[in-house]
């Protein structure tokens, strides 16, 4: 699998249904895609927030991608994430726990930084446990702060899941 910036949802339930799913640090960067970028529902609708890296080509194995610090783009997808979740159901249970990796520098190289909250939001989301099939809400629309404003949005980043359906997000995988 590639790595990815707090993945849409369709990225975790591929990871949940393949037990022995391997971020590939092999592969090359490829600009523009999840690798660097999630989409999360903002109140006048999807809102991408783009992880700026240093001068990469279509060439660089991911695994040598390093983070720019330039932009401030920590306080800004944190005030983004605060501006689109904050009044969601479980926002502050689980805002904690996301806002270190906001907070700081916690690493340098684009891959332990999504390796390193994919654990996270792995470890909310509870992914060792084992839903039956019957019991799985695949696909189903679920609670979305701005759906009556703007409809469902299906398959934004993994934490709209988590930030407003908590521990049943796990259902939905």
């Amino acid at each position: 699998m590639t790595t990815a910036y707090l993945a849409p949802i369709s990225w975790y339930r591929t990871f949940r249904a393949t037990p022995d799913a391997v971020i590939d640090a092999d592969e090359h960067y490829v600009k523009q895609t999840m690798r660097n970028r999630c989409t999360i529902a903002m109140p006048d609708g999807p809102q991408h927030l783009v992880i700026p890296v240093v001068a990469a080509s279509s060439h660089v194995p991911v695994r040598d991608i390093r983070i720019s610090e330039h932009g401030n783009w920590r306080h800004h997808h944190w005030n983004a994430l605060r501006t689109a979740y904050g009044k969601s159901p479980f926002f502050e249970y689980y805002a904690d726990e996301m806002a270190v990796f906001y907070q700081s520098r916690t690493h340098d190289f684009l891959i332990d930084f999504n390796a390193a909250l994919h654990e996270v939001v792995c470890g909310l989301l509870d992914v060792q446990q084992q839903v039956p099939a019957e019991q799985r809400r695949t696909g189903e629309p679920y609670y979305q702060v701005f759906a009556q404003r703007l409809g469902f949005l299906p398959d934004l980043s993994i934490v709209d899941l988590l930030f407003n359906m908590g521990p049943e997000s796990i259902f939905y995988l």
